[in-house]
């Protein structure tokens, strides 16, 4: 019996040893192991933890432009996304993501981000048979042809000054074209903000779409509505006094 007893007790003692080796009280499990920040290649969690915020859950519904919506994939290559992801829009609340523009992705990471915005959102035949405007302007395009541009196409719904109405916000409010850059104008212009009810450049005018040269102007008009300072005085704000003088 004490043979048998000391046997068992010795098979215990070497189980439990080989389980303490494998795997001591305490040690994470192989697939708990947390992944380095710039290690993580996952669309989903790296366009959730950059871009989300900005561009909506889903790539659209959020303050800037949808990444969801084909025809801005139509017009923007994958070169220029990821020259946006990498570098920002400067002057914008686009801000650089890449590492070596002092951001905390990886180019590998911003490959990623690229990949899955075309993979997941883009569709090919979205805009076939359109004869699409560039992306970006070839020319600075002419303020005072803007103007009767504007007239024509924006109007209607944002007012004869562009102030704005019952149907459409101001869009020349100083402190929206502080923060929006003349791309990002023309961008709005072409593919439009179909979740807040703006038509894409296609739709304006009935069944006349705006022309690149009719899209350079107007961006060209709404760019000199923007001041050089944005913001102004607050309405009680006390007048500034010589250095010294009381009051």
């Amino acid at each position: 019996m004490k043979v048998e007893s000391g046997f068992i007790a010795g098979l215990t003692l070497l189980v439990c040893g080989c389980g303490i080796r494998a795997r001591a009280p305490g040690q994470p499990s192989p697939d708990s192991q947390v992944v380095r920040p710039d290690k993580v290649t996952s669309f989903a969690a790296l366009y959730g933890a950059n871009c989300a915020g900005c561009h909506g859950a889903e790539g659209k519904g959020g303050a800037a432009q949808s990444l969801r919506d084909p025809l801005y994939l139509a017009i923007v290559d994958d070169a220029t996304i990821r020259r946006v992801v990498r570098n920002g829009m400067p002057g914008t609340p686009m801000p650089a993501f890449a590492q070596s523009a002092g951001g905390m992705l990886t180019e590998q990471q911003i490959d990623a981000i690229v990949a899955g915005i075309r993979a997941r959102w883009g569709k090919p035949d979205a805009a076939r048979g359109v004869e699409l405007p560039p992306y970006a302007a070839h020319d600075t395009g002419d303020a005072k042809r803007g103007a009767g541009v504007y007239a024509a196409y924006c109007a209607s719904c944002h007012g004869v000054s562009g102030e704005g109405n019952e149907r459409a916000s101001s869009i020349v409010d100083g402190s929206y074209l502080a923060l929006v850059s003349n791309q990002s104008l023309r961008t709005t212009v072409i593919v439009g903000r179909p979740e807040l009810g703006a038509p894409d450049f296609r739709g304006n005018a009935l069944g006349k779409p705006m022309s690149a040269a009719d899209i350079a102007d107007v961006v060209a008009w709404l760019a000199t509505q923007r001041p050089e300072v944005s913001g102004q005085p607050y309405p009680n704000a006390a007048a500034p006094t010589a250095v010294g003088v009381r009051q």
